[in-house]
């Protein structure tokens, strides 16, 4: 090497030698850290599409299947990251540590929202009910419209929208209307104390075999349930598929009082008897 040149550039030998040195071991570095990047994130997008076709395979709700499939793959480019800064020497335990704590801090932060994210995952894996299906969750009732992350949908019987956080959903009871595909019509029909509670049972008895809609098995119930104040009460039980239910109840309710009056029955309703007592009764 000659010396002389180096000299006249104003670089030493020594500073050469330091220079090469620095080249070779960080040089080897990056080129590592560019491969172990580039392989990573080749190996991150397969295992996104992997976890994507497993998940349809496996009939996963739509909306899950996204959000499942970038979790794997954040998780692989993180690690590759970790892997990258071993390479040069960061200490990655200690930058471990930062991150969790950052992602408490935020997760305390946005802990009503995480709840509500936490609960739509939930719902969306273990399908309580979906979409279409009338469903009373802690007393509010309606026909589940959509299922989201955060949210669930749902429209009243007359049309209402109401939108109730997925963590209000998931911690309460709730009650699907349309998860079998029978119900039972449960009604009460009263007659007169006087009228034939035999004739009663046997009218009603021919008004639910007239109509198509009530299912021969299970069998309809029809039964004295209780002796009110004014009247007799028969308890009517038939069931149907579960479309049917509301014009169902509906039909029969009318169809059993007209045909009632019609075999001699009355139907009673609330009355008081009030009794005169003469005042020269009362002195008396």
């Amino acid at each position: 090497m000659d010396t002389s040149a180096l000299e006249s550039l104003g670089i030493n030998e020594d500073f050469f030698e330091t220079l090469i040195e620095l080249t070779t071991t960080w040089g080897l570095r990056v080129l590592g850290a560019i491969a172990v990047l580039i392989i990573g994130r080749i190996i991150a997008g397969r295992v996104r599409k992997l976890t994507q076709r497993v998940l349809e395979r496996a009939n996963t709700d739509p909306t899950l299947i996204p959000f499942f499939a970038s979790i794997s793959y954040y998780l692989i480019l993180t690690i590759v990251i970790i892997a990258v800064l071993n390479l040069f020497g960061v200490e990655t335990t200690s930058l471990v540590a930062v991150i969790g704590a950052a992602g408490l801090a935020i997760g305390l932060a946005l802990q009503g929202t995480l709840s509500n994210f936490a609960s739509g995952v939930m719902l969306l894996t273990f399908r309580p009910f979906r979409a279409g299906d009338y469903v009373d969750i802690a007393g509010t009732a309606g026909t589940v419209d959509e299922i989201g992350l955060f949210t669930v949908r749902m429209n009243t019987p007359d049309n209402v929208q109401i939108i109730v956080p997925n963590s209000d959903v998931y911690g309460q009871t709730i009650k699907n209307f349309a998860a079998n595909a029978t119900r039972r019509v449960d009604m009460v029909m009263g007659i007169s104390y006087d009228d034939n509670i035999g004739v009663a049972i046997d009218t009603i008895n021919k008004v639910l075999e007239a109509d198509s809609r009530v299912l021969k098995d299970p069998a309809s119930t029809v039964a004295v349930s209780e002796l009110a104040d004014s009247s007799v009460n028969l308890v009517v039980r038939p069931w149907c598929k579960k479309e049917d239910y509301w014009n169902l109840r509906f039909d029969l309710t009318r169809k059993m009082k007209e045909e009632l009056e019609a075999a001699g029955c009355s139907i009673p309703y609330p009355q008081h008897d009030v009794h005169m007592i003469p005042p020269e009764s009362a002195a008396s």
